[in-house]
């Protein structure tokens, strides 16, 4: 993550030009407009994230979900600030903060579930599989 987030120039910047054309012809296919640039590089922040909401919560699994959130915020503000003072090339964005930070609170959320599961008797998860 340190990498995509502290390169010196944007990271996209060598698949812009395909992922517009990629784009363009899903648009022509039928997919949604709002499915566009801006909503990929949305998604992509997420799914960055996710992973540092996921190991927060399986290291630290006494803290609640805002406080997942929290540090999720906290890494991302360093790194937006990092890119806004020292990489010229790279364009610090408070909707990367929130995008970001979403990823660390659904991370923390779905580590959560996997823990919440395991927990679960053996015998409760195999009946409801049974029931299925």
């Amino acid at each position: 993550m340190a990498i995509v987030a502290f390169w010196p120039a944007p990271v996209d910047k060598p698949v812009s030009g395909q992922l517009t054309a990629v784009l363009h012809v899903l648009h022509g296919h039928g997919v949604p407009g709002w499915f566009n640039y801006t909503f990929v590089e949305a998604a992509a922040n997420v799914v960055l994230f996710v992973p540092v909401g996921l190991v927060s919560r399986l290291a630290f699994p006494e803290k609640r979900w805002w406080q997942i959130g929290a540090f999720g915020l906290l890494v991302s503000g360093c790194i937006e600030l990092g890119q806004l003072l020292f990489l010229h090339d790279r364009f610090a964005s408070p909707s990367d903060i929130v995008t970001n930070t979403s990823g660390a609170v659904i991370g923390g959320f779905l580590a959560a579930l996997a823990v919440q599961t395991q927990k679960r008797p053996v015998a409760f998860r195999q009946g409801a599989s049974k029931k299925q």
